[in-house]
């Protein structure tokens, strides 16, 4: 075997500009699947990071997002007394009442898009460890202040330090610019909840978040709270509230790139099985030679087979080599729960580099089978008589 695989290996060098081609066509659809995994994996990862598994969102039963949510002041007080809920330093309980709403922002590159503004009240930052103040300072309470996301700052008009924003018949100052690493924050204006209820003229909060005294009693409040007549919520962990939150749309996007890589991979087949094809017409005798020499079919057919997966291995390397450059760029889209824009980056991890050589193989493999049966069954007389 030792020596077919020599003599296969031997046989790709000599053509070198049809495996090139071939290569080529493999690596783009590896390229095509990689990318698209990658996309969605960042969209995850991006909305998953945004939560901890310590703190518990509370948004109104059957809501499917803080958008849609509402939680009135009562209900608020009552989530704020259960027993589970942590307390800081200072004594005050790590719970924050926020809302959250879309307006629409102009893109540098023209064009609108939907943004979320986070209403947030004192124990939001402490709430969230992962953000940074990069400029500025922090909105005051009780004026009408803002700080935006890094991720808004690069991405829409009007949004440096010191300008301001028209909405909600307000003009908002930028006070503040922060970012919070790879997280759905990033892409977030903040400003005090009460000035926020006030201009958009909302009595309820959105959600409510807070931190749990011991991790492992979330499912006692939940249960409490979603068993208490007085409300009509539901809690969930916020590490599950992003998670669910990414679900949809990272699902388009597995099921889009899976769809679009079978439609391109069965180019790519064709073309791996055309060149395999050449190979057993351009081999004829030398097929000949090894059946007389004692080899197998089987031998002859794993030597042929080999040559088409070292062809899937080479493209796969290739395709996934120029699809890691893709974890420098920073790409936006639509959230389909709060139908806001999201700001996230390509994520390459080892289950997309697994699955994208596996599919790679997969295409050598079925390229491959059948040039290598038909020089599996080749008979010996005819192709020496072809020497």
């Amino acid at each position: 075997m030792r020596l077919l695989f020599a003599y296969s290996f031997r046989s790709l060098l000599r053509r070198r500009l049809t495996i090139i081609l071939t290569a080529i066509g493999m690596s783009l659809v590896v390229f095509v699947f990689a990318s698209i995994l990658m996309l969605a994996e960042g969209l995850e990862k991006t909305l998953v990071d945004t939560g901890s598994s310590d703190n518990v969102v509370v948004i109104r039963r059957s809501a499917g997002s803080e958008v849609q949510s509402g939680v009135e002041r009562l209900q608020a007080s009552v989530v704020e007394t259960q027993p589970e809920v942590a307390f800081g330093h200072d004594g005050q309980s790590l719970l924050a009442k926020e809302m959250v709403v879309l307006i629409t922002l102009t893109k540098r590159q023209g064009g609108v898009s939907n943004v979320v503004i986070r209403g947030i009240s004192e124990k939001s930052f402490t709430l969230r460890p992962q953000l940074t103040l990069i400029s500025g300072r922090m909105p005051t309470s009780g004026l009408s202040e803002i700080m935006v996301g890094v991720n808004i700052t690069k991405r829409f008009k009007g949004t440096e330090l010191g300008q301001t924003i028209f909405f909600a018949t307000r003009h908002w100052t930028i006070v503040g610019i922060f970012d919070a690493g790879t997280t759905g924050f990033s892409s977030e204006i903040w400003g005090d909840a009460d000035q926020l209820m006030q201009a958009f003229r909302r009595p309820v909060y959105s959600s409510l978040i807070f931190r749990l005294r011991n991790s492992s009693e979330f499912d006692a409040v939940k249960k409490r709270i979603e068993g208490d007549p007085r409300l009509t919520l539901e809690a969930k962990r916020e590490t599950t509230y992003y998670k669910d939150q990414s679900a949809a749309m990272a699902t388009f996007l597995r099921v889009l790139g899976v769809s679009l890589t079978i439609i391109f991979s069965l180019g790519a087949i064709v073309g791996a099985m055309i060149t395999m094809y050449a190979a057993v017409a351009n081999r004829t005798a030398e097929i000949g030679t090894l059946r007389a020499l004692g080899f197998h079919r089987s031998a002859i057919m794993f030597s042929f087979l080999s040559e088409s997966l070292i062809l899937g291995f080479i493209g796969g390397c290739a395709g996934l080599f120029f699809a890691s450059f893709l974890q420098f760029f920073t790409v936006s889209t639509t959230n389909f729960q709060t139908f806001s824009e999201l700001a996230f980056s390509f994520t390459l991890t080892f289950r997309i580099v697994f699955m994208a050589m596996g599919f790679s193989l997969m295409m050598g493999f079925a390229g491959g089978i059948l040039p290598a049966f038909r020089a599996s069954l080749m008979n010996i007389v005819e192709s020496l008589r072809e020497a």
